[in-house]
């Protein structure tokens, strides 16, 4: 196949899947995300490899902007400090990096965002489980090989198994989102 057309043909599949995509589930997480920050709550987003640079993505579109000059929106990727990262790994395992921060930093009524396209890591998880505990909502982003994960609140799935355009979907559900949080804020003011 030449290049062009397996960057046609991806685009082609792309666009199929956009065009199917979970809408329902954004619409009721954008309420939620609203409810946690009038409550003056935090969300905590935590997620591995790619899925963990989409956390950390998404809470700088709510702590800075998106689109708007706006307040800031209390978000926190448990997955940018390397130091508290490598320092739980090392004491505590892997499986405990981001639910340690929670124990830390979680309260009642916050959100955890967790994103595992598999919705089977070890670490998202123990993070899910410790959220729970300790009284805050919990939201699963996944492909569609994840049936409904009983650690979720609310579970946003993805139309395809793929890993990548379960990434791009997830993309566009964080960004639409911050899109939705910055209209309802921009009506309140």
């Amino acid at each position: 196949m030449s290049a062009k057309n397996a960057v046609k043909e991806y685009f082609g599949k792309t666009t199929a899947l956009l065009t199917e995509m979970n809408v329902d589930s954004v619409i009721e997480i954008a309420a939620e995300l609203n409810l946690c920050f009038q409550r003056d709550s935090r969300v905590f987003i935590c997620g591995n490899g790619g899925s963990a640079v989409d956390a950390s993505h998404f809470a700088g579109e709510l702590v800075g902007r998106f689109r708007r000059d706006r307040k800031a929106m209390p978000a926190i990727a448990l997955t940018t400090d390397s130091a508290v990262i490598t320092a739980i790994a090392n004491d505590y395992g892997y499986e405990n990096i981001f639910s340690r921060q929670l124990e830390a930093l979680g309260q009642q009524g916050d959100i955890l965002v967790a994103i595992s396209t598999s919705g089977n890591s070890s670490n998202v998880l123990k993070a899910a489980e410790t959220a729970r505990a300790l009284g805050m909502q919990v939201i699963a982003f996944t492909s569609q090989l994840c049936d409904s994960p009983i650690w979720a609140d609310i579970h946003w799935k993805s139309n395809s198994p793929s890993t990548s355009f379960t990434q791009e979907q997830m993309l566009i559900a964080f960004h639409a989102l911050c899109y939705a949080q910055e209209e309802i804020l921009a009506e309140e003011e």
